[in-house]
């Protein structure tokens, strides 16, 4: 298959992911043991339509567990205080639109040990603000890594 984004190292024999067609705002991250996975970076339109769903599918127990728990908190508040129209919105479902995608890369990279598979994908990472700031460093930049540019050398 050929990739029509041209976003790959096509140098790479080893790389089996190579080909795979990736759109410009996917990343990869992997582990230490070869584990992959591939999802969007921003908003996350398969949760607007589906909620809970997608974090059901791709295995994230997690987050899974975390909008289940807030759609029965804001469903309980509302027919508590009887909130009629206001609550017939789905609040919570529009947060996670916004925020589901940071928490799975968040929660892959800080609690199992992934990291970025590629540059294109760090920088994809960093640029939106995924990353944290103890976050190590797996493809640098050309100048980043000039020793005469660092202060504390």
């Amino acid at each position: 298959m050929q990739n029509p984004f041209n976003n790959q190292d096509q140098n790479d024999p080893n790389n089996p992911l190579n080909q795979l067609p990736i759109p410009p705002n996917y990343a990869k991250i992997r582990n230490q043991q070869g584990e992959v996975r591939i999802a969007k970076v921003g908003i996350s339109w398969t949760t607007f339509f589906f909620g809970p769903l997608p974090a059901l599918f791709r295995g994230d127990w997690y987050n899974f567990a975390l909008m289940m728990v807030w759609d029965l908190i804001y469903v309980l508040g509302a027919q508590m205080f009887r909130l009629g129209a206001i609550a017939s919105y789905p609040w919570p479902g529009m947060v996670f639109t916004l925020i589901y995608n940071m928490m799975y890369f968040r929660h892959l990279i800080g609690a199992k040990d992934f990291y970025a598979a590629d540059a294109r994908s760090e920088k994809l990472l960093e640029n939106a603000r995924y990353l944290s700031h103890n976050y190590k460093k797996h493809f640098g930049d050309d100048d980043d890594n000039n020793d005469s540019n660092n202060f504390f050398n």
